[in-house]
């Protein structure tokens, strides 16, 4: 089975023939090249396939995607703000090596050892939160410049400097 990494959200319609705008976290701009398909989660954990007819990068955050048979603003409508996938192989060849979305799949440790594995990660203005299924519970760890002790990209770890009582209210 194929493994999917959650990239970002379709957030509104651009022209009159069926544009959307996808802001994504991959680092860089892209026009999505080798890519045929992106998955659109439609409904609740409902991944549905969309082939892509055309793609044009507009900034390192926003592309312009346009659907096979999607061909009016009213037939892309139905897109706004639902979340977008992409195969996992697709992911590895489109994202910048340095772009946070990166540690999707890294295991998060603290000082006190294993916190779990890193499920999204969460872009915000002025900090990034990793999202870890922590003792049965989904929790929220900040990424800032004074939580980051490193990242081992080799062992595929983050190490995180937590405040304390944090992890606390996950339990």
């Amino acid at each position: 089975m194929h493994q999917h990494i959650k990239i970002g959200k379709l957030v509104a319609t651009f022209g009159v023939h069926g544009q959307l705008i996808l802001t994504h976290s991959l680092g860089k701009k892209t026009t999505f090249k080798g890519v045929e398909v992106l998955f659109v989660e439609t409904t609740k954990n409902s991944l549905l396939p969309f082939f892509i007819k055309e793609v044009k990068a507009k900034t390192v955050d926003e592309s312009y995607v346009l659907f096979e048979d999607c061909n009016s603003k009213e037939s892309a409508a139905r897109f706004i703000s639902k979340p977008v996938w992409l195969l996992q192989e697709d992911f590895n060849k489109l994202t910048d090596k340095n772009a946070a979305i990166t540690m999707i799949g890294y295991q998060a440790l603290s000082v006190d050892g294993p916190i779990g594995i890193i499920h999204e990660v969460i872009e915000q203005p002025h900090q990034i939160l990793l999202t870890v299924d922590y003792k049965g519970n989904e929790a929220y760890l900040p990424l800032h410049e004074e939580s980051l002790i490193k990242i081992d990209h080799k062992k595929k770890e983050v190490h995180l400097n937590l405040p304390d009582g944090l992890l606390e209210i996950y339990e």
